[in-house]
């Protein structure tokens, strides 16, 4: 496997890292707390950084989504299209997602990052220069929407884990 496979596994292992430490232990109601009524909760933090890597992941390999594939969808129940990532979602959305427990979010979260490693570990070095958006210029390669999922899913992660101290010294 390519060095740049490697690097792109350690990652999101760590992505799964954070997810787990900001959401385990805590109930239903905690993760869905938002410190005031516009910022976003853990749940819905959780929830869409777990969204946009499957969305972003599945497109590039060309396969289903884990979250419509593997039922995920279905046992969140939450109120939008199967589709929905959360991407430009208000407060009210924001809110619905809630009632969620800590083993869904990362029981959807581990499928995610485990058909994620699948697929980084049949990749080449060269795979990543292939273009898998041309609606940007510079075209997005695969190499640059990889580590954008990984810079975006950190920060989600980053403010998931904030509020959990926050709700932790509360």
């Amino acid at each position: 496997m390519p060095a740049s496979s490697d690097l792109l596994i350690d990652g999101f292992g760590r992505i799964k890292e954070v997810v787990h430490e900001a959401v385990d232990g805590l109930s239903a109601e905690e993760l869905a707390t938002r410190l005031d009524d516009g910022a976003n909760s853990i749940t819905w933090l959780v929830w869409h950084l777990t969204r946009v890597q499957d969305d972003h992941v599945a497109d590039a390999a060309g396969s289903d989504q884990v979250w419509t594939a593997e039922g995920w969808s279905d046992r969140f129940e939450l109120p939008f299209t199967s589709a929905a990532t959360g991407y430009g979602h208000s407060s009210r959305e924001v809110a619905a997602v809630s009632g969620v427990s800590a083993a869904l979010l990362t029981g959807y979260h581990d499928a995610v990052h485990d058909r994620t490693v699948a697929y980084l570990r049949t990749l080449k070095d060269k795979d990543f220069e292939r273009i898998v958006d041309d609606a940007w210029t510079p075209a997005v390669t695969l190499g640059v929407r990889l580590v954008s999922v990984i810079s975006d899913d950190l920060q989600h992660a980053g403010q998931a884990a904030f509020i959990r101290g926050a709700l932790e010294r509360g």
